[in-house]
């Protein structure tokens, strides 16, 4: 096992190619051809972690929060970023972080609060534009099965819960082939009509490289007519935190209990409660006071996330219960997605979860 394979599987799930521009989600400690016999699993790396790797010789550690964000200046080990980088580089340890590329994934970070709460009918709360692009083809009529199915099996034609979506028209194709071509059908130097259908399908536009790959593989043609077009449509299955609803219509102190258990928090900061029931919940691990108007707008009853500053309680003009339950608290179980990834790919590998509480944060009763 190397490297490569670990990250090759998380990115499969979390592209690093949907990460926001300030991130600095990847491999950002060691190579990714060398050997890895086990890792290590934390939420964030700190040299307490590193020296945790090192003691039970872990090769790889994983982590949600990128130890290097801003970059590093020097490595003199005045900081604990530094010892922890120069640790596990005199150790052998690679360092990979999934961050905002896993927050936004259809069953990522959000999506994990969701369950641990018992949502369901749970959807993206702020899906992302720019996201998708239509691809239009021109295939002969007797092989547009196996292009249609190639270019499905490069990550084309998925609209939500559905795949394999497309729209084929039929209709008639000209070209005239030159003296230096091998045209697939017709002849040199005579105009040729052929019965083709026009293909089109949706796909993530990170994945346009494997998509058009796969299109000319399975193409007959030797000059492969298609066009690329740019959607505006929303992606549906990528996006910042979820709204969903609870079972049943609940007690709002009694949801605000639950909360609190099912985190392990030691305090939520939370809004006036100005209902006495609720069902519609908007959830969004880590920093998201930024959406609380899309929760608003969403329906949602409460807005749980971390990291809301004072003036934004105001916000909530007792159109919603904002619940902050901790930055730590809210992303803690990005753990299990990792081990889950990382496991049911690897089923032999060698992964544990770390024991050091990474949370800088404390409390005083």
């Amino acid at each position: 096992m190397k490297v490569k394979d670990i990250v090759n599987a998380i990115e499969e799930f979390a592209p690093p190619a949907l990460q926001e521009s300030w991130d600095n989600s990847g491999l950002l400690v060691g190579n990714p051809s060398d050997e890895v016999k086990s890792a290590l699993i934390t939420l964030d790396v700190t040299e307490a972690v590193v020296d945790e790797a090192v003691k039970n010789r872990d090769d790889i550690i994983i982590a949600h929060h990128p130890l290097i964000f801003g970059g590093l200046k020097r490595l003199n080990g005045k900081s604990d970023a530094e010892r922890a980088v120069m640790k596990a580089i005199k150790n052998d340890i690679a360092i990979y972080a999934a961050h905002t590329s896993i927050d936004v994934m259809q069953n990522g970070v959000s999506w994990r609060m969701a369950k641990k709460i018992g949502l369901t009918d749970i959807k993206t709360l702020s899906p992302q534009k720019g996201l998708l692009k239509k691809l239009v083809a021109f295939v002969p009529e007797n092989k547009i099965t196996q292009v249609r199915d190639a270019v499905f099996e490069a990550g084309a034609g998925t609209i939500g819960e559905y795949d394999a979506c497309s729209y084929n028209l039929e209709g008639y194709g000209t070209f005239k082939a030159g003296d230096n071509t091998n045209p697939y059908v017709g002849e040199k130097g005579k105009l040729h009509f052929e019965k083709e259908i026009r293909f089109e399908t949706i796909f993530p536009a990170f994945l346009q490289g494997n998509v058009i790959t796969a299109l000319l593989n399975a193409h007959p043609y030797e000059e492969v007519a298609y066009d690329i077009y740019p959607v505006e449509n929303k992606h549906p299955q990528v996006g910042l935190g979820v709204i969903g609803n609870l079972p049943n219509e609940t007690d709002t102190d009694d949801f605000l209990s639950n909360l609190k258990d099912a985190f392990e928090c030691k305090a939520i900061r939370h809004t006036a409660i100005h209902k006495s029931k609720i069902s519609k919940i908007a959830l969004l691990g880590g920093s998201g006071s930024s959406f609380l108007n899309s929760a608003m707008t969403a329906g949602a009853d409460v807005f749980v996330t971390a990291d809301v500053k004072y003036h934004q309680f105001f916000d909530a003009e007792n159109k919603i219960i904002i619940a902050d339950i901790g930055h730590y608290e809210s992303e803690q179980f990005t753990k299990e997605l990792f081990y889950e990834i990382v496991t049911n790919k690897f089923s032999k590998f060698a992964v544990r979860l770390s024991e050091i509480n990474t949370n800088p944060v404390n409390y005083l009763f």
